[in-house]
């Protein structure tokens, strides 16, 4: 492929600005070559998947040449709720590149730590709630996490076809507005159908928005929801504020007036435990000559207790028992979260849009929103699982809308991403913003590798444990 495309190069024929271009691939991302795809499970791995997926079938369109499959949080960090980010059977412990013994995040923990080590130019993750946006911030690149149908989530290994969606990892903005152009699903995808809607939404070209002044001007929101959770972030979030009001824009800080039930994941979980059995399914039936082929959530439930030794040696799979166990159907109440599917949907949409982003896009007349992505990355954990403190990606994964991360500076040796969040289909918008945001800050700095740091990301030594979530919160984190 690498030397067919050289050819064509020579010829005078370039098909944009990915030709050529190395690529990897989050380990859910179907390939219908000599690759596996097996959502780090062990379960999946035989014969590889018989087609590409319709975002590795775009990049190929495009003349990237897709080099191999990223390590992930097995399942998309959906089995457990004691899981350690970057850990799969499959591939074992992904690594931090800033500081070896610090967590990548998750899910799409290879995808993020690739790009930000120069491993490859370009990284495709996904992400249902954070798994883009986190790597990202922790792994100091660019992510972002697309608007739910504007890329195809055909031939990807779901959690939820409500809120799951794929998106690059890379260390500008600029190169992730490239590879989004060439990853968007422009005609329909007959295996997703939220990519029938909208197509007249989606630019031909996102690099047209790039704009070093973008921030001049603009009205921006701050969520102050996010702030008090770590004061390192924090302090470095109040940097970026500060970068941003003197290169032009106006700064409204903004609450959410659902936010402690955003946090509390409550709804989030009932529709993601009500997706998941169906789509893992679905899935399940495209693939042959692997052990979970044609099988159900119970086949990889069995699977896995078959070999624990290897699939089980840190955590367990409360998640899948508990989707498994509930016979959730549209309107019966899932017991013990207290709604159903249908009520779950229409109260995220209300927490998360009608009174969430789009009113206060609206009330406050903002081009977008901006908080801090996370915490810092804290020190990998296998024994106690991890040690999130906060994330901030929870208002736009529950209603499908796009994010935004820019590295936006450093905290003990580590970096920490802002997050840029719009209304649907408001790329264009938070790709200008982006784009001014780093022209102004300049905050990435190359990974260090360092073996360890002698503090972890609230400075104090590295024994003492963080809180793993926001008080409070029942549905898993970064998925």
């Amino acid at each position: 492929m690498a030397q067919s495309l050289d050819a064509e190069r020579k010829a005078g024929h370039v098909r944009g600005p990915l030709h050529g271009i190395p690529v990897l691939l989050k380990d859910n991302v179907d390939t219908g070559d000599k690759m596996q795809t097996a959502a780090g499970s062990l379960g999946l791995v035989g014969t590889p998947a018989a087609h590409d997926s319709a975002v590795a079938a775009n990049l190929r369109a495009a003349g990237a040449v897709i080099l191999g499959k990223t390590t992930l949080s097995e399942w998309a960090n959906f089995r457990s709720f004691f899981s350690t980010s970057g850990w799969s059977g499959r591939g074992g412990q992904c690594n931090n590149p800033y500081a070896l013994d610090r967590n990548a995040c998750g899910s799409s923990s290879g995808s993020g730590a690739a790009a930000s080590a120069n491993f490859t130019a370009v990284s495709i993750g996904s992400e249902t709630d954070g798994s883009i946006v986190c790597p990202a911030s922790m792994n100091g690149v660019v992510g972002i996490k697309p608007t739910v149908g504007l890329t195809s989530r055909g031939g990807v290994v779901p959690i939820s076809h409500t809120q799951d969606t794929v998106g690059p990892h890379c260390r500008t903005v600029a190169d992730a507005a490239a590879v989004l152009s060439a990853i968007a699903q422009r005609t329909p995808d007959s295996r997703d159908p939220a990519t029938s809607a909208n197509r007249d939404k989606i630019p031909a070209d996102y690099t047209t928005f790039l704009n070093p002044h973008g921030l001049n001007g603009a009205r921006i929101g701050v969520a102050r929801d996010f702030e008090g959770f770590s004061p390192h972030a924090d302090a470095v979030f109040e940097d970026s504020l500060t970068a941003m009001s003197n290169a032009g824009a106006t700064l409204v800080d903004v609450f959410f007036p659902h936010i402690s039930d955003i946090n509390s994941g409550i709804a989030e979980f009932t529709v993601l435990l009500f997706d998941f059995k169906g789509d893992l399914q679905k899935y399940f039936a495209t693939r042959t000559g692997v052990p979970l082929a044609g099988g159900t959530l119970q086949t990889a439930i069995d699977f896995d207790n078959a070999n624990a030794a290897k699939e089980m040696p840190f955590f367990a799979q409360e998640i899948f028992d508990l989707a498994e166990t509930f016979d959730i159907t549209s309107t019966s109440v899932v017991q013990p979260l207290g709604m159903s599917y249908d009520q779950a949907i229409a109260f995220d949409k209300l927490i998360g849009a009608t009174e969430g982003i789009d009113k206060l896009l609206t009330d406050n007349n903002l081009d977008a929103i901006v908080a801090p992505t996370d915490s810092p990355a804290f020190p990998t954990d296998l024994i106690n699982a991890d040690h999130f403190i906060f994330g901030s990606s929870s208002p736009a994964a529950i209603v499908g809308y796009p994010i935004i991360n820019v590295p936006m500076g450093m905290t003990f040796g580590v970096p920490v991403g802002i997050s840029f969040m719009g209304t649907a289909f408001s790329e264009p918008k938070l790709i200008t913003l982006a784009s001014g945001f780093e022209a102004v800050t300049h905050a990435r700095r190359q990974p260090t590798f360092l073996a360890t740091l002698p503090f972890n990301t609230k400075g104090e030594p590295t024994r003492v444990k963080q809180r793993r979530v926001m008080p409070g919160r029942v549905a898993p984190s970064h998925i």
